[in-house]
């Protein structure tokens, strides 16, 4: 079924263009959520006359790839991320965690338009990540990933725990024993009144 964008639709086309679709997918998708007209003589007309704004907005978006383009492959990015000695990540570098690094700096990319080498970064080093723009604009962003030991936490060793408590019990039961010496002493006095 050929229909005309009435927004742009990721994976589709932009705003403007005309594509083949499913049938299905065009009236159950589509159609009922105002992404696309169907296409024949009417909107046919219609688009041509925005034919103008619809350039313009083209170039428009052609110019802030160029920006991006240009602030991208002059950006560099950190990551300081737990790794072991032989310097393999306890964790991994993907797409998202790139995607979220450029919304700190302001600069907001769709994950999908991410390429990571090997799909995951998962050793420390120097990555050059491709990211997707508008058309056929490609920009290459410098990732650097650093790696830290991280120190085990200390955890008290289990004699340790059962010396305490043996010498926990060992004054309680010294101490009870006193308590019970000292009563058989009162219980022994008060005899020695009575008689």
């Amino acid at each position: 079924m050929k229909v005309i964008l009435n927004h742009d639709v990721p994976n589709l086309g932009e705003f403007g263009d005309i594509k083949d679709v499913a049938a299905g997918f065009a009236r159950n998708y589509l159609l009922p959520r105002g992404l696309v007209l169907a296409y024949n003589r009417a909107t046919m007309t219609m688009f041509e006359k925005r034919r103008t704004e619809i350039e313009a907005r083209k170039a428009d978006k052609r110019t802030h790839s160029l920006g991006l383009k240009t602030r991208l492959d002059s950006e560099e990015i950190m990551f300081d991320m737990p790794a072991g000695q032989n310097g393999k990540l306890f964790g991994a570098v993907s797409n998202a965690s790139v995607a979220d690094e450029l919304l700190k700096k302001g600069i907001h990319i769709d994950r999908k338009k991410i390429e990571v080498p090997g799909r995951v970064i998962k050793n420390i080093g120097t990555y050059k990540v491709l990211i997707k723009l508008y058309e056929k604009d490609e920009a290459t962003l410098k990732v650097v990933v650093k790696g830290h030991v991280e120190k085990p936490k200390t955890i008290p060793a289990p004699q340790e725990h059962h010396r305490r408590r043996r010498h926990d019990e060992a004054a309680h039961n010294q101490h009870s024993s006193q308590g019970t010496g000292s009563a058989e002493g009162q219980e022994a006095g008060n005899t020695a009144d009575t008689r």
